[in-house]
């Protein structure tokens, strides 16, 4: 699973062989059963996992006890709760393997000294924070702008792995409907 990473890295910044042989020895394997837990609201975000094979969902409780998925990480993907990851302050999400989960995970501390110690790693980062930040952003807006059809079509356009591996009620749940609203949305669409 490191030379899937190694690929990923690769893909994303231009690092000499000794400096990826060095990024690569800060991760470590990790398997997550079906459901299982990585972290719970009210932790700190200490890990920032990187998918070599699975699903993990990063989601909160809204104020009525309904689970809000924010992000699905598939392979090849990192997730981790970065706003607590990032300030050290309690989570308010959870991080759930939805699917029996090959991880690769690297603890805050060890991404940061990355940080120190390879230049280009600083490039990593900023191109993970854009991308989170990008993401977001155009989910933020798609609630704003668009209703729960338009939502569904534009999420079987730009990402149709969450309609096809994920149960109704966590694709519901991405989407900011009911389960039974989306059981007309895929009637319908």
């Amino acid at each position: 699973m490191h030379e899937q990473l190694a690929s990923y890295i690769n893909a994303q910044i231009e690092v000499s062989e000794e400096e990826l042989t060095t990024i690569l020895s800060y991760f470590k394997p990790l398997k997550a059963k079906k459901n299982e837990l990585l972290l719970t609201q009210g932790q700190t975000s200490q890990r920032s996992y990187f998918v070599g094979k699975g699903c993990l969902r990063i989601y909160f409780t809204t104020e009525d006890g309904q689970d809000a998925t924010r992000y699905f990480a598939f392979e090849n993907q990192f997730a981790t709760a970065l706003m607590s990851f990032i300030t050290g302050e309690a989570s308010e999400e959870f991080i759930q393997a939805v699917e029996p989960a090959e991880l690769l995970y690297i603890s805050h501390k060890d991404f940061f000294h990355l940080l120190d110690i390879i230049p280009r790693w600083e490039k990593f980062y900023r191109s993970y924070l854009e991308g989170a930040y990008v993401t977001n952003t155009r989910r933020l807006m798609s609630f704003i702008t668009l209703d729960a059809v338009e939502r569904y079509r534009q999420l079987l356009a730009q990402n149709p792995v969450i309609v096809k591996r994920l149960p109704n009620k966590m694709v519901a749940s991405y989407l900011n409907i009911s389960q039974e609203t989306l059981s007309r949305l895929k009637s319908r669409v």
